[in-house]
């Protein structure tokens, strides 16, 4: 199964989430979802539900909540966590299409992916 993508607020950059959807990508956003303002607890808990890898900035804390759900036995559909202002709009999509093209949602599961 391919995976499909929840863009939370720190990564939704419009140009990312158009380049991503004129690809095929199957990628909605915290805004799409109708989760502003939600903290990242609920952002993970709305991706795992809906079967999405998660797509974000903030490394830290969604490493510390990867951690926590290990420990605890609970599952979610995966993260790909990206360091803020590493990379341009054009190679986030360049290294997230190649993540795709070679990691399915299965392998994803559990899993947390550095862009």
């Amino acid at each position: 199964m391919q995976i499909r993508l929840y863009v939370d607020e720190d990564a939704m950059a419009r140009a990312l989430v158009q380049g991503l959807r004129a690809r095929g990508i199957d990628v909605i956003t915290v805004l799409d979802a109708g989760m502003s303002e939600q903290d990242d607890r609920a952002q993970l808990e709305y991706a795992t539900a809906q079967g999405r890898v998660l797509y974000t900035f903030n490394v830290g804390h969604f490493w510390q909540l990867h951690s926590e759900y290990l420990a605890q036995g609970r599952s979610h559909a995966g993260m790909i966590l990206v360091y803020r202002q590493r990379y341009s709009i054009g190679e986030q999509i360049r290294r997230l299409l190649k993540v795709l093209a070679t990691q399915s949602a299965e392998e994803m599961k559990n899993n947390v992916h550095f862009l």
